[in-house]
């Protein structure tokens, strides 16, 4: 069963979210301070990670940037929620990490929409196990774009829509389509999915001890579901 944490600080919001993933088949682990959620996060490593930005002891900035420091917990998607949604703060989450912003009040709908979104690209974006590089554009600039350009589509290979772009770069929505344009025409494509193919086969695999750690905890994963299975097959003895 999919895991996913829910870190927000009231309590009736924490159990109405945790009542909607479970009846999509999602297992919810719940947080209700900065501080808890880490170290559910730590522990657990869960699909996908749903944070409220004011938080007691720990607000969601400093979350996602332990997080994004630890090699165990660096490539979980996040999801911050929050009351405010104006578009200095959306960009200063995305700038610290986050991968989506939802704004309270949060319908069903809009939920699973985004848990289902990100946990797709997550999918996609580590396709036959590669985990790339996302720390830089520069690789990307020897396909013959400008350093603005690569930074488009490093962006665009991590899943984020014109939108996102748009707050993430401080450019409008018609300069982010530009940028596209230009960059589909530079790589010879025609869609966002084939740049992202060429822009996976030039970045770098992730290297240093996030790679190894996540090679690990999938072989641990993999190892606990066989005993699982075992466990089911193995026939009871004679009472």
């Amino acid at each position: 069963m999919t895991r996913i944490l829910i870190i927000e600080r009231d309590a009736e919001t924490r159990r109405k979210m945790a009542a909607i993933l479970r009846l999509e088949g999602f297992e919810p682990l719940l947080a209700s301070d900065g501080r808890q959620g880490v170290l559910l996060a730590t522990q657990e490593t869960p699909a996908l990670i749903l944070c409220d930005v004011i938080l007691p002891y720990l607000d969601g900035h400093g979350v996602i940037s332990i997080l994004r420091r630890n090699a165990l917990t660096a490539h979980i998607p996040f999801i911050f929620q929050t009351a405010r949604g104006g578009r200095d703060e959306i960009r200063a989450g995305m700038n610290v990490g986050a991968d989506d912003y939802l704004v309270k009040p949060i319908t069903a709908r809009e939920l699973l929409l985004a848990v289902g979104a990100r946990l797709q690209r997550e999918k996609q974006r580590t396709f036959r196990g590669f985990q790339p590089d996302f720390s830089s554009p520069r690789p990307l600039e020897t396909l013959g774009l400008t350093p603005r350009e690569a930074e488009v589509l490093l962006w665009v290979a991590q899943g984020k829509s014109n939108p996102e772009l748009s707050v993430i770069l401080g450019a409008t929505e018609h300069t982010v389509k530009k940028h596209l344009q230009n960059i589909f025409a530079k790589l010879g494509v025609e869609s966002r999915n084939a740049a992202t193919i060429i822009a996976f086969e030039k970045l770098p695999p992730l290297e240093g001890p996030a790679r190894p750690a996540l090679c690990a905890r999938k072989k641990r994963e993999g190892e606990a579901r066989k005993r699982r299975r075992g466990a089911r097959l193995t026939p009871r003895p004679p009472g």
